[in-house]
C-alpha cells in the first residue's frame, strides 16, 4: 500500500486535514470492524462498516495532537452535564444482576491458596458477610480447579450463594474445566491465547496478524460455548500490565491497545451469540485507567454496544494510597455515570476492600439518583482520551513588590491548607505541619510542603507574636490568603485577600490598597454574564468552591462548566479546588470524596491544586491527604511512590508483610517509584511506571527489576530488601533518610 493511501473499498471518506498522515484523511467512517493499516513507519487505526446504516458513522480524530493514532471524537457518557448513570443490558452472574438497571455491585479476591479447601471457604465467608455481592478467586491449574468443585459445594451447604469467579491467566483448559461450577470467568487477554510477553518489539504482516486472530479464536471459542451452555458470565478483563507483545507491536502500551485487545474477544462472543459478558480495562495508574474505560465506552457507543462495565485500579497499594488511587480512578468514571461492578484493590485482607467499596458506590449511585450536575454548556478544550495539563499562569513578581509571590503555588501542583488562629498562636507546631522534613540534597519545594495558607481569622494588630509568625510564613514566599472583611478591618502586610463575585461586582475590594494580591471564590454555575467580571480583573488563582454536600450541583461538572469559560476567555488563572467537608466526617469518606471530586479533575488536566477543609480532622493528616491526591494524580512527587498488588492465591509471599518491610526502610526517597509485587502475571507489566520492582519469582525467591527488565534473579527473600535497596543505590537514586529529631 503506497504511503498516505486508504483502498477505495472503505465507505464515508471525505477531506479534511492532511497533516493527520493521509493524502485525504478520514473525516467520517462507518464503523464495525477494525484493522491495521502500515506505511513505512506510519501506522493507522481505521474503522469501517459493512452496513449502510447512516447511523453507525462516526468521526474520528488524532488520540493527541500531531498522533497518527485515531480515535473516535464521540461521546463517553451520557451526559457531561450531569451524572447519568450509562444504560446497560442486565449481565447475570449466578443469582445477582449487574447493569445500569442495578445497584452498583461491590466485589474483591480471596488471597488463601485455592487448594486449601476450608480456608479458602472461611474466607469467602467472612467477605460476604462483610456485604460483598460477588468474590474472585484464582485458578492456575488443574488442582485449584478440581478444589473449586469443593469449595463451591461447601459454601453451598453452608447456606452461602454468593456467587463466585475464577481468575484465569495462562490456563484455556482451566477455565473450561472451572466453567462447570463458578458463576463467571474472567479471562485476561493479554494472557489467555497470547503467549506470556516478553515485551518485545515484533513486526507482523497482515497475513500473520490475521492468523494470531483465528488462534485467539480457536482457544477462547470453546470457553464461550461453555458459559452459553452452563448459564455463566464472563469478564473481559484487560490489564495494563499485561497486554501481549502483539497487541503492544502495533499499539504501543496504550489505552488504545487495551482497548483492541478487549475488543478482540468481544467480537467473538458476539459471533457466537454471547452476550452475557462485561469489560474492564484496569491499570495501576488511575490516569491510564481513566482514559482506557473513556475510549472504551466511546467506541460501544459508536457500535451500539451496552455492556456493564467493572472499575478497578490494580496494584492500588495500601492504606490511604491505596483508597486514594482508587478513588481518583473509580469515583470519576462514577461521576460521568460509568460503572456498574467495582473493586478496592488494596494490600490488605480482602474483607477490608468491601467498606472503602461501599462507600465509593453509594457516593456513585447518590450522584447518579440526583442527576447531580449543571445547565447544559458546550465543551470544547476538555481533552478525554489523553492527559494535556492545562497549567494556570504562576504568579509573577511585580514592579516595587517586597514580597516574593512566586512560592505561593507550586509548579507542578499546590497544596493549601486552613490555618486557625489557635494554630497560628503554637507557630513551631505550625511549621513542624507545613513542611516536611528537609531532606539533604532535595530542594525545599520539591518536598511536601504547603504553598500557601488560608486565614479565615486574623490576629489582632497587637497580637506580635501571632504577627511575627504570619511574617516568618510570607519570608519563606509561603502565601496567606485573607477574607476582605478581615483585611479591611485588622490588614495584614503582604497578604492576598478571598473575595467573591459580589465583593468584586460592588467594588469593595476597590478599599484595599493598590496592587493588593486577590484570590477569587466561585462556585462554577454562575451565569456568564456573571463571569465576565473576571476579564477586568487580575487575580492570583481562583479557588472553586462549592459546598460538598449540595444536592443538585455537581462539583465536578461545575469545575468542568468554569474551565470552559476560562478556557474560552483566555483566562489564564490558576485554579484551586477548594471542599469544605461536613464536621465528623469519617477519614475514609473524605479521603474518597476528595479523590472523587478533585481527582475527576486532575486526571483531565484542569485544576493546580487543592484545599480542603474539616472541621475536627488532624491536620497533618488533611495535609498527606492532599499530598496523596497530587501524587495519585501524577502530579507532584512528594514521597515514594509504591505499586503493589493486593495478595492473592498465586501470592508467592506475605504481601502485606514485605510491604510494610519495604515501606519502612525507602519510604524517604521522594520521586522513587517501587513496585512490590506478588507474580509475575502482571509484575512486568505493571511496573511500567516503576523504577524498581520487587517480584515473587518462586516460592521463597525474588526477581529484581529495573523498569521493564529483569536484572536479578532467585534471590532469596531474606535478603532480597537488601538486594533491593543496594539496587537503588547503584542507580544513584539511594539518599540517607534525616536523622530523626
Amino acid at each position: 500500500m503506497a504511503t498516505g493511501t486508504l483502498p477505495a473499498s472503505f465507505p464515508g471518506l471525505k477531506s479534511r486535514d492532511p497533516g493527520l498522515g493521509f493524502a485525504k484523511s478520514v473525516d467520517f467512517v462507518r464503523v464495525c470492524d477494525f484493522r491495521k493499516f502500515k506505511s513505512g513507519r506510519r501506522r493507522f487505526t481505521v474503522i469501517r462498516n459493512s452496513s449502510n446504516s447512516s447511523s453507525d458513522i462516526a468521526e474520528l480524530q488524532p488520540v493527541s495532537e500531531g498522533s497518527p493514532l485515531l480515535v473516535p471524537r464521540q461521546k463517553y457518557c451520557e451526559s457531561i452535564h450531569k451524572t447519568v448513570r450509562r444504560k446497560t443490558r442486565t449481565v447475570m452472574v449466578g443469582n445477582v444482576a449487574i447493569g445500569s438497571e442495578h445497584p452498583i455491585r461491590v466485589q474483591t479476591m480471596t488471597t488463601n491458596d485455592t487448594k486449601d479447601v476450608a480456608g479458602t471457604v472461611e474466607e469467602v465467608m467472612r467477605i460476604a458477610d462483610q456485604g460483598a455481592d460477588l468474590v474472585r478467586i484464582t485458578v492456575q491449574g488443574k488442582r485449584e480447579a478440581d478444589a473449586c468443585f469443593e469449595i463451591k459445594n461447601s459454601l453451598v451447604q453452608k447456606n452461602y450463594n454468593i456467587p463466585l469467579v475464577a481468575d484465569i491467566h495462562f490456563a484455556p483448559s482451566v477455565a473450561l474445566r472451572v466453567a462447570e461450577c463458578f458463576d463467571k470467568i474472567r479471562v485476561n487477554p493479554g494472557n489467555f491465547a497470547d503467549r506470556r510477553a516478553q515485551f518485545e518489539q515484533l513486526e507482523y504482516t497482515d497475513d500473520e496478524y490475521q492468523k494470531e486472530l483465528q488462534h485467539i479464536e480457536e482457544v477462547f471459542s470453546p470457553l464461550v460455548e461453555k458459559c452459553k451452555k452452563y448459564g455463566r458470565a464472563v469478564r473481559i478483563g484487560t490489564n495494563h500490565g499485561s497486554l501481549s507483545d502483539r497487541i503492544m507491536s502495533y499499539y504501543g502500551d496504550s489505552p488504545r491497545g487495551m482497548v483492541e485487545s478487549a475488543f478482540e474477544f468481544a467480537r467473538i462472543c458476539r459471533k457466537l451469540d454471547f452476550h452475557n459478558f462485561l469489560f474492564s480495562m484496569k491499570a495501576s495508574n488511575p490516569v491510564v485507567m481513566v482514559q482506557a474505560y473513556r475510549l472504551l465506552v466511546a467506541e460501544m457507543y459508536v457500535h451500539g454496544w451496552d455492556y456493564p462495565l467493572h472499575l478497578g485500579v490494580t496494584e492500588a497499594g495500601e492504606g490511604e494510597d491505596g483508597r486514594m488511587k482508587s478513588a481518583i480512578g473509580i469515583g470519576t468514571l462514577l461521576q460521568d455515570g460509568l460503572g456498574d461492578t467495582i473493586r478496592v484493590s488494596l494490600t490488605e485482607p480482602p474483607e477490608k476492600e468491601i467498606d472503602p467499596c461501599r462507600r465509593l458506590a453509594n457516593l456513585g449511585m447518590r450522584a447518579a439518583e440526583l442527576q447531580k450536575g449543571v445547565a447544559p454548556f458546550e465543551e470544547k478544550h476538555r481533552h478525554y482520551f489523553d492527559f494535556q495539563r492545562r497549567s494556570g499562569q504562576l504568579p509573577i513578581q511585580k514592579e516595587g513588590e517586597e514580597v516574593d509571590y512566586r512560592g505561593a503555588l507550586h509548579r507542578d501542583g499546590s497544596v493549601l491548607m486552613s490555618v486557625s488562629l489557635d494554630q497560628l498562636k503554637a507557630p513551631e507546631l505550625l511549621y513542624k505541619s507545613l513542611a516536611a522534613k528537609l531532606v539533604v540534597g532535595m530542594p525545599f519545594k520539591d518536598l511536601a510542603t504547603v504553598d500557601s495558607i488560608l486565614l479565615r481569622e486574623l490576629p489582632s494588630v497587637d497580637d506580635h507574636d501571632a504577627r511575627l509568625a504570619l511574617k516568618r510564613l510570607v519570608d519563606i514566599s509561603m502565601g496567606v490568603i485573607t477574607p476582605l472583611s478581615e483585611q479591611l478591618t485588622k490588614p495584614l502586610p503582604h497578604a492576598m485577600v478571598l473575595v467573591n463575585l459580589q465583593e468584586l461586582s460592588t467594588g469593595a475590594y476597590k478599599l484595599l490598597p493598590e496592587g493588593t494580591r486577590l484570590v477569587v471564590s466561585l462556585r462554577g454555575d454562575e451565569s456568564y454574564k456573571e463571569l465576565e467580571i473576571l476579564k477586568d480583573i487580575d487575580a492570583t488563582m481562583i479557588l472553586h468552591d462549592l459546598p460538598f454536600n449540595e444536592d443538585k450541583i455537581g462539583r465536578v461538572q461545575a469545575a468542568r462548566r468554569l474551565f470552559e469559560y476560562l478556557s474560552e476567555n483566555n483566562l489564564n488563572f490558576p485554579v484551586i479546588h477548594h471542599i469544605q467537608f461536613p464536621n465528623g466526617i469519617h477519614r475514609d469518606d473524605l479521603v474518597i470524596g476528595a479523590g472523587t471530586n478533585v481527582g475527576a479533575l486532575l486526571v483531565d488536566g484542569l485544576g493546580d491544586g487543592l484545599l480542603l477543609e474539616a472541621p475536627g480532622q488532624d491536620f497533618d493528616f488533611l495535609r498527606d491527604t492532599s499530598f496523596n491526591l497530587l501524587q495519585g494524580c501524577r502530579m507532584r512527587n512528594t514521597k515514594t511512590e509504591y505499586v503493589s498488588c493486593p495478595s492473592c492465591g498465586r501470592t508467592l509471599f506475605d504481601l502485606q508483610e514485605i510491604s510494610a518491610e519495604i515501606r519502612e526502610k525507602t519510604s524517604h526517597l521522594p520521586g522513587v517509584s517501587i513496585a512490590i509485587m506478588g507474580c509475575i502475571v502482571n509484575g512486568p507489566g505493571e511496573m511500567a511506571d516503576a523504577d524498581f520492582g520487587y517480584v515473587g519469582g518462586a516460592p521463597g525467591k525474588i526477581d529484581l527489576y529495573v523498569g521493564k527488565t529483569v536484572v536479578k534473579r532467585g534471590i532469596a527473600m531474606e535478603q532480597a530488601t537488601d538486594a533491593l535497596i543496594q539496587l537503588i543505590k547503584d542507580h544513584g537514586r539511594w539518599m540517607d533518610p534525616p536523622a530523626e529529631e
